[in-house]
């Protein structure tokens, strides 16, 4: 007999559309739990600027792989893979509905997709020569070779993710093609019964509230947030070439005024979800709901409701029914 597949939930969006307040009523309405799939509110001491959940926003709904590593480590999108598929396992383990809420792509494509990194042969004696290369010229010298042999992949992988530029390189010397190429060829299906759900916006508005974002994270004191960080020497750590943070170095080091400061990261954070709008449009089957005109108590109860019944007929579940609770925020 052929086992079932587990159901899962994906949510997914650019930044600032609407995410965490449509997750939380989507996961009331499911009996679900919330698995983060954001790449870096995986990092401890990275709470502002990653515009991470706070605990009331929470509303009693379990999250997962928050808060999970510390800045100075890294984290790879194999790791994201195998941590996520244990936790879809678990809560529905539990009875209850695995839910991946986030925007980093290629991290949540990695996860609910059967995607294989690399099917390139190990070559243990090139690694171990990649390895010593590393101690005596820097991990730069090999991510600059990389660069040129596969951009794609170096634009990826930060210098610092010392294990996989050695493997990328390892892959691409050992088969003469990149991981890029190899990865690009790859068909791949869903290992899940999932319901893809994307929220959208009209840019101009969505520019808006990504400018109000920024506008808000200042004022709870996000140049406090990365400077305590900055101070303790981790600029160049993967963690800290985020949005919202790598856009302070220059002001801390008194080379850019706080305006301009501000005013790149407003045009990162723009730039970003518009990166995001197209790599989701181009890499996942989603289904899209509109958000631009969600502005009242009354729209934000028939989009929950809108979406709840996608959900119902694609996953063949039932939602429970509630009242929504509206905050003034919501309504922004």
């Amino acid at each position: 007999m052929k086992q079932e597949k587990e159901k899962v939930v994906v949510l997914i969006g650019p930044t600032a559309v609407g995410k965490t307040k449509t997750s939380i009523e989507l996961a009331k309405r499911f009996n679900g739990e919330i698995i983060s799939g954001d790449s870096m509110q995986i990092y401890k001491e990275m709470n502002i600027g990653t515009a991470k959940i706070k605990q009331e926003e929470m509303e009693g709904i379990t999250h997962h792989l928050i808060d999970i590593k510390d800045p100075e480590e890294t984290f790879s999108v194999a790791e994201f893979q195998e941590l996520v598929r244990l936790k879809i396992t678990e809560i529905t383990n539990r009875g209850k509905l695995p839910m991946i809420v986030g925007g980093t792509g290629l991290y949540i494509q990695s996860a609910i997709y059967d995607y294989q990194f690399s099917d390139a042969p190990n070559n243990e004696e090139l690694r171990q020569k990649l390895e010593e290369q590393v101690k005596t010229d820097g991990v730069e010298v090999l991510h600059k070779k990389l660069s040129e042999v596969d951009p794609i992949s170096a634009r990826r992988i930060h210098p610092n993710n010392v294990r996989r530029v050695i493997r990328a390189l390892e892959v691409y010397l050992t088969t003469g093609q990149t991981l890029t190429e190899i990865q690009s060829e790859q068909v791949i299906e869903p290992l899940y019964d999932i319901s893809i759900i994307g929220l959208t916006m009209e840019r101009e508005r969505l520019y808006d509230r990504i400018n109000a974002r920024v506008d808000e994270m200042i004022t709870e004191g996000l140049e406090e947030e990365v400077r305590k960080l900055y101070d303790k020497g981790l600029m160049h750590t993967q963690a800290l070439q985020a949005i919202g943070y790598k856009e302070w170095f220059h002001y801390f080091s008194k080379e850019q005024s706080l305006e301009s400061t501000i005013e790149q990261l407003k045009q990162n954070s723009r730039r970003y979800a518009k990166r995001q709008l197209t790599w989701f449009r181009n890499k996942m089957d989603v289904t899209w709901f509109d958000m631009t005109h969600v502005t009242n108590e009354q729209q934000i109860r028939k989009k929950i409701k809108e979406i709840s019944t996608y959900i119902e007929g694609k996953l063949k579940i039932k939602s429970n029914t509630y009242e929504i609770e509206i905050k003034e925020e919501d309504l922004l």
